[in-house]
């Protein structure tokens, strides 16, 4: 069992959110999530790095659609109109953050990582949606078919929303002002 957490996510995933984490450190910037297809492994994977008391505020799994609609006041006519898994929910999610924690970043993902969703031809099995919202009232909305069983498609994820957060982070410190 301990092997099998110690290999939840690949070394590749885990030097990136490492990398992204001394960056907010550097910046002195703290991170919440909301996670959804990725049911808290990618919260978890930040509480590992070696930056994490500084940057690392927790995290909120809102897996079901109901729970999604209890935490953050998403309506019936809403998943309706756009399904649980979209960009849509995935914005609201991010924009809800704010309501549970005070930090400089809100990530939200949803997705489908295995059939029995809402997943259709135009979003199909591996369809990631991920919202960003970073200081500067800045906005990364990124959607991803990744491909392979659901832990590699979280894998993969993780792995992608590390490298877009390291690299809109990289761009924060050159509009900083010292």
């Amino acid at each position: 069992m301990e092997s099998d957490i110690q290999t939840q996510v690949n070394d590749t995933a885990l030097e990136i959110v490492a990398e992204c984490g001394r960056i907010m450190a550097e910046q002195k910037l703290k991170i919440a999530f909301v996670e959804s297809a990725t049911a808290g492994w990618m919260a978890s994977e930040f509480s590992l790095i070696p930056d994490s008391g500084k940057v690392f505020l927790g995290g909120i799994v809102c897996y079901d659609a109901n729970t999604k609609k209890d935490l953050f006041g998403i309506t019936d006519e809403m998943i309706e109109k756009y399904t649980p898994e979209s960009a849509e929910i995935t914005k609201m999610l991010a924009e809800g953050l704010g309501k549970y924690f005070k930090s400089d970043i809100a990530v939200a993902v949803t997705g489908l990582t295995a059939p029995g969703g809402s997943e259709t031809h135009e979003k199909p099995v591996g369809t990631i949606f991920l919202h960003i919202i970073l200081p500067g009232n800045r906005y990364c909305v990124h959607r991803e078919v990744f491909h392979g069983s659901p832990k590699e498609i979280i894998n993969q994820a993780i792995e992608r929303t590390g490298k877009l957060l390291t690299e809109l982070l990289k761009v924060n410190s050159k509009n900083l002002v010292l």
